[in-house]
């Protein structure tokens, strides 16, 4: 009879755990707690960094190691790069992309250095505007071991393994300067056919066709490249490769410089020898740097070529997000890997238009 009963009871009980069993919510609770995970799929709306993709032609980086754009920079104490670091971080920012910046300071050893600790910063890609491109192989090669592509901007490649390298249509900026010379001698009375052509470091192997273009244009117009001389890119040494041309050419009748900075000089060392840059001896520029803008305002010399390095800056910036992309690249020159940027002569006419 106790038998029967505790059967009963043990029936009774069984009953009761299975219904109590079939409603609790017990089962489905340990689920719930992955839920949260379906909830980063709203990481989805990194689809909504598409955005930034308005700003720039090419869409940001894709995956999580392409978030930090690195700029190693010539230097920054001259104006031209100034501009250039403005735009490469302008556009970086505006694609959502942290930034680090190292200066290299016109000098080799720091540009290797420096831009050596970016790359172990772990970034996602690369922009360099090199003090000197023949020392750039380590770097580049530390670079594409960690699949880090890079990007040049102007000075050089240095005949290394970059992806792209974005430079100024030196050729055509060179002969820009010399029809407009050929203009202004021939309007000048008694002028003579001789003229002067200072170069940048001989490592500016880019910078180098804008006074091969200046000088092969100005011989095709008959005119004599009587000096063809260095500054390196210095304001200092352009003034005293100016003197160097006026005592052993003083019937020069024009001189062309591969960067502002050495034209400014050269121009001083005109107005020092009792002449003018704009009148007597015409000295045009490159670059478009203030400081020659200025001069050109204040009649010291006669005009210069424009860059745009802020327009550079950015442009290898949604370069490197197409790389990063692993979209292909389309060139001017395809054997150097080389994209050109246009560029503008700048006289008394218009200089207005770019003083700040």
């Amino acid at each position: 009879m106790r038998s029967a009963r505790s059967y009963a009871v043990l029936s009774v009980v069984l009953v009761a755990l299975v219904l109590l069993s079939a409603c609790s919510p017990a089962a489905p609770a340990p689920a719930a707690p992955a839920a949260p995970a379906a909830t980063q799929a709203p990481a989805a709306p990194a689809a909504t960094v598409a955005p930034a993709a308005t700003q720039a032609p090419a869409a940001p980086a894709k995956g999580a190691g392409a978030k930090k754009i690195g700029f190693s920079v010539y230097d920054m104490q001259y104006g031209f790069f100034q501009d250039m670091e403005k735009g490469t971080r302008e556009a970086a920012k505006a694609a959502g992309y942290d930034y680090a910046l190292v200066d290299q300071k016109s000098s080799e050893s720091t540009m290797v250095a420096s831009t050596q600790d970016l790359i172990n910063q772990g970034i996602g890609a690369l922009i360099i505007s090199p003090f000197k491109p023949d020392a750039m192989g380590p770097v580049v090669d530390a670079a594409k071991a960690k699949g880090i592509p890079v990007v040049v901007d102007d000075i050089g490649g240095g005949g290394t393994n970059y992806d792209v390298i974005v430079i100024s249509d030196n050729q055509k900026g060179g002969v820009l300067a010399a029809d407009q010379m050929d203009k202004l001698i021939k309007g000048k009375s008694g002028a003579s056919k001789n003229v002067a052509s200072i170069t940048c470091e001989p490592s500016a192997v880019y910078a180098a066709r804008r006074n091969q273009g200046f000088e092969a244009r100005m011989k095709e117009l008959g005119y004599n490249v009587v000096a063809t001389l260095s500054g390196n890119s210095k304001q200092e040494e352009g003034y005293k490769v100016m003197k160097d041309i006026l005592s052993a050419h003083p019937d020069v009748a024009g001189v062309f410089s591969c960067n502002d900075p050495m034209a400014v000089g050269a121009a001083q060392a005109i107005a020092d020898s009792g002449k003018s840059g704009s009148k007597d001896i015409f000295v045009i520029g490159f670059n478009a740097d203030e400081i020659a803008l200025k001069a050109i305002k204040a009649g010291q010399m006669v005009a210069t070529v424009q860059q745009v390095p802020y327009q550079m800056g950015k442009m290898t910036v949604d370069l490197a997000t197409k790389l990063m992309n692993g979209e292909k690249l389309k060139f001017d020159n395809d054997q150097n890997r080389e994209i050109y940027v246009p560029v503008n002569l700048i006289t008394a006419d218009n200089v207005d238009t770019l003083l700040k």
